[in-house]
């Protein structure tokens, strides 16, 4: 394995020994000033290496030698807090008051805390009642922004010949907005009840859980003819780990504890276009 490190700004010399001893690498390659390789890496030094990366905000992945990003076939991305900032319905509570209350429920059912995430939506989204649904206009205009490298990231799986997936347990209102603006080719989410023009407080149809994420990477894999384990999945709630565990490379991004115990790695500090620069 090699052991990449990376860094949203410039790595200093001083990490080049005590990395090398750390990994038992037999080798280190500094590709550029925010980007080293250790070559012959031993996985086996993951929690050293987790604790010394962790110190000095660096980000570090342990990688096949000969791995390269067109041998998978699609990248699968969470929305909310992965491709893009915000957590939507958190933002659309704002325009009727309960930001606080509502981004209180989100955040426990990310951290896994609320272990039921169809009741967690459920709830979330009752107390959206009533609101005039221009209010998600106003939030993907004012509010929405992309994660930082994101399209960069895009455009490089795309070049790589990946076709890519948004799964999403929030709204079909953003994404289908985002698979326009960014050319995706797969988008999945829930669909906001809306009757004149005003938020019912329900979602229509099948709610997209753990469960239903880890089935549309499947489905989507078997469409496009590969095997689950030539995916990537890109996540940070407790909600992507079930479609996480069916790639053959997981991406905890920005992550929740619980998801960056379990990912293959994760990106605490580079942006989603960290994901380019691992082979």
């Amino acid at each position: 394995m090699n052991l990449v490190i990376q860094s949203p700004s410039a790595i200093s010399d001083s990490h080049l020994r005590p990395l090398a001893a750390l990994a038992r690498a037999k080798e280190t390659q500094r590709v550029d000033d925010t980007l080293l390789r250790l070559i012959d890496a031993d996985p086996l030094q993951r929690p050293d290496i987790d604790a010394y990366c962790g110190t000095h905000a660096l980000d570090y992945a342990f990688i096949e030698a000969n791995a390269k990003l067109a041998d998978f076939g699609l990248v699968a991305m969470d929305m909310d807090s992965t491709l893009i900032t915000i957590e939507c319905i958190d933002e659309i509570a704002d325009f009727c008051g309960l930001k606080a209350e509502v981004a209180a429920i989100t955040e426990a059912s990310m951290r896994g805390e609320i272990k039921d995430f169809n009741e967690s939506l459920t709830r979330r989204v009752a107390l959206l009642k009533g609101l005039d649904a221009s209010a998600l206009e106003r939030v993907y205009e004012e509010r929405l922004q992309l994660s930082p490298g994101a399209e960069r990231m895009l455009e490089g799986a795309r070049a790589a010949g990946l076709k890519t997936l948004l799964v999403s347990g929030g709204f079909t209102f953003f994404t289908e907005r985002l698979k326009a603006r960014l050319g995706l080719d797969y988008t999945r989410a829930n669909t906001l009840e809306i009757v004149d023009g005003k938020l019912t407080g329900k979602v229509v149809g099948e709610i997209v859980n753990a469960d239903v994420k880890a089935r549309t990477l499947i489905e989507t894999c078997a469409q496009i003819g590969i095997d689950p384990k030539r995916a990537i999945a890109m996540g940070d709630g407790s909600n992507d780990l079930k479609m996480m565990a069916e790639a053959g490379l997981s991406v905890a991004f920005r992550a929740k504890p619980v998801v960056r115990q379990s990912a293959s790695l994760a990106f605490n500090f580079v942006g989603l276009d960290g994901l380019l620069r691992l082979f």
